[in-house]
Parts: structure tokens; C-alpha cells; sequence
């Protein structure tokens, strides 16, 4: 389980980061920094982090079966995990528009905070209420 959540922090970061990295890419370009929107553009960008949502939502279903999670768990990692692509969707599809990118980034970072949050609180209230699922 351990080794489960290390890998949901894992692969939650890269989807985190690069939503606000597309916020402000512009400082970075202007700085030097050479960030993946920079070096790679939006599109590339949008893709790596939809690639990482679905690994994401992936080991957060994983982690019900791994730790012998509950129902609880499982509703909570289902119900964020799908919000989470459903952003990271609409993220993509905004394509490389500046202004749809910037706002869908900007909703996608806020989310992000929101998901881990609820994740993690959905952890803590299975093991103490412990209603098994299977």
C-alpha cells in the first residue's frame, strides 16, 4: 500500500505541475526556463498530461484492490478520478488556443488540489469506517 501511494503522488505531480506550467509559460519563455510547454508546446503538453491522468486514475483504482479498501474508497477514487480525465479531456481538446488552454489549465491545476485532497480523506475515512466492498 506504501508503495501504491508513492505512486499515486507520483503520478498525480506531472498533471499538477504542467496545468499551471501552461498558466504561465510565458514567464518561463521570458526567463529561459525551459519548461515542457516551452520546449514542447501546448499540444505536447496537453497530451503528457492526460497520458499521466490515466495513470493516475489508474493506480487510485489500483489502491482499492492492493490495500483492501472499502466502498467508500472506491465510490470517492471512481467518481474524482473520472471528473479528473474528464478536465484533463477537455484540456486536450482545447488544443492549442491560448486562452481555452489557459482557463482549462488553470481548472485543471485548482482541481488537482481538490482530487489528492479528497483522495486522501477517502482513505482515511474507509480505514475507519472499513465497510468492505467484495
Amino acid at each position: 500500500p506504501a508503495l501504491m501511494l508513492f505512486a499515486l503522488v507520483f503520478y498525480w505531480t506531472p498533471p499538477h505541475f504542467w496545468a499551471l506550467s501552461l498558466r504561465i509559460r510565458m514567464d518561463y519563455a521570458a526567463a529561459g526556463v525551459p519548461m515542457l510547454p516551452v520546449v514542447r508546446g501546448v499540444s505536447e503538453t496537453t497530451r503528457q498530461i492526460g497520458l499521466y491522468s490515466i495513470l493516475l486514475v489508474a493506480v487510485s483504482l489500483a489502491l482499492w484492490s492492493v490495500a483492501r479498501m472499502g466502498a467508500i474508497y472506491l465510490v470517492a477514487a471512481t467518481v474524482l478520478g473520472a471528473i479528473f480525465l474528464w478536465r484533463a479531456y477537455a484540456l486536450w481538446r482545447a488544443g492549442s488556443s491560448p486562452e481555452a488552454s489557459t482557463a482549462g489549465a488553470i481548472r485543471l491545476y485548482r482541481y488537482s488540489i481538490t482530487y489528492l485532497s479528497l483522495l486522501f480523506l477517502a482513505v482515511a475515512v474507509d480505514a475507519l469506517v472499513s465497510v468492505p466492498f467484495a
